[in-house]
């Protein structure tokens, strides 16, 4: 099995200001880890799930 290509979103930020997530293809579903701490696991989403998480993002309606 080959590992995944994990890809950080260009949205991430720089400096203080930076939020590093990182999503890789995990055919069907994607995953998302911090990029800050790859180790410490992932997430597993369905492409649904994740296309409704995007969108929240995208909105502001999600806090840290």
């Amino acid at each position: 099995m080959t590992a995944p290509v994990w890809r950080k979103s260009s949205h991430s930020g720089t400096g203080d200001q930076s939020v590093c997530v990182e999503v890789a293809s995990l055919h069907p579903q994607v995953g998302v880890r911090d990029s800050e701490n790859p180790d410490e696991g992932h997430l597993v989403l369905s492409p649904q799930a994740f296309a409704s998480l995007l969108s929240q993002a995208k909105r502001g309606d999600l806090s840290l």
